[in-house]
């Protein structure tokens, strides 16, 4: 009997403790900016993905990892963002979701919540795909301006 009530308590201790380590993707945090942004002088995909990039780093900035990775990280995912020339988020789809699930819809929301993205004045509809790299903290760094990994 006690060490049945001994097993359980460990479980419940662990359930929680697991819950708790990964309470930061249940909320999207609000980008720390509402203007839009200035329209993007782009005229390849990539140096949009640059530009896309820099605007999630400022919409979050309280969430970039500084610094290179650790080299284990909590969620890899690959997702493409389409946007309409004005920059607004039209769609959202993660290609490679990562093994935790909850970083995907997280990754989403923020990318949603953080439109209008630069105008690609030049290129008119945007369609990429970025790396995100995300730590169990809940904190990230995108592919395109990442500092690298230990």
């Amino acid at each position: 009997m006690a060490n049945t009530r001994l097993a359980w308590l460990l479980t419940a201790a662990l359930c929680l403790s697991a819950g708790a380590a990964h309470a930061q993707f249940a909320m999207v945090p609000a980008p720390q900016s509402a203007a839009a942004p200035a329209p993007s002088a782009a005229d390849t995909t990539d140096s949009y993905k640059k530009d896309a990039a820099r605007h999630l780093y400022g919409a979050y900035a309280s969430q970039i990892y500084r610094g290179k990775l650790p080299p284990l990280l909590f969620g890899i995912a690959i997702v493409e963002t389409r946007l309409d020339d004005k920059g607004n988020v039209i769609d959202v789809a993660v290609l490679r979701p990562p093994a935790a699930k909850e970083v995907g819809p997280w990754v989403v929301q923020l990318i949603k919540s953080a439109s209008p993205f630069p105008a690609p004045a030049r290129l008119g509809l945007m369609r990429f795909t970025e790396i995100w790299l995300v730590d169990k903290s809940g904190r990230f760094q995108l592919d395109t301006l990442t500092e690298g990994q230990n």
